[in-house]
């Protein structure tokens, strides 16, 4: 088995209450076939939620605000270009292993925001993807985001 990186995480939250204020940490604790410890519950298939660095610049930059990067209510930020790329790949964050099972559509909640941030999100996969968790551990600021490929 091989990996190539992707990128390097620069951002943690959690969201606490359906619609309520994010909490950005150090460190997450995912489970597998669950999600982040402390999160709000979502379904196995959508565990965990990434987002790129460099995709959400692009959204504040064209609407011209300075929004925190967790208003996007994304779990882990990436120091990275993409991730759309990455639909049905399989990826190692720290010691979690993740399989990118979609695309992270914006929903209500960026609307009441910002009526504009919901439709900045929505080309190119801005609005992050997400996975399920297929092998639990811990999630730290600095880890690398892998992408993990069988080579034979």
């Amino acid at each position: 088995m091989t990996t190539s990186i992707v990128g390097t995480v620069i951002g943690l939250a959690i969201r606490t209450a359906v619609g309520g204020p994010m909490q950005e940490l150090e460190r997450l604790e995912a489970a597998q076939d669950g999600g982040v410890e402390g999160d709000v519950v979502a379904p196995t298939d959508r565990g965990i939620t990434l987002m790129s660095s460099h995709q959400w610049q692009e959204v504040v930059e064209e609407l011209g605000v300075d929004y925190p990067w967790y208003t996007r209510r994304a779990n882990v930020l990436v120091d990275c270009d993409r991730l759309g790329h990455l639909m049905g790949q399989t990826l190692e964050l720290g010691k979690v292993v993740i399989e990118v099972k979609g695309e992270t559509d914006p929903c209500a909640v960026m609307e009441r925001i910002d009526p504009r941030l919901k439709q900045a999100l929505a080309p190119d996969w801005r609005g992050g993807i997400y996975g399920r968790v297929i092998q639990g551990g811990t999630i730290s600021l600095g880890d690398t985001l892998k992408l993990r490929s069988a080579t034979d």
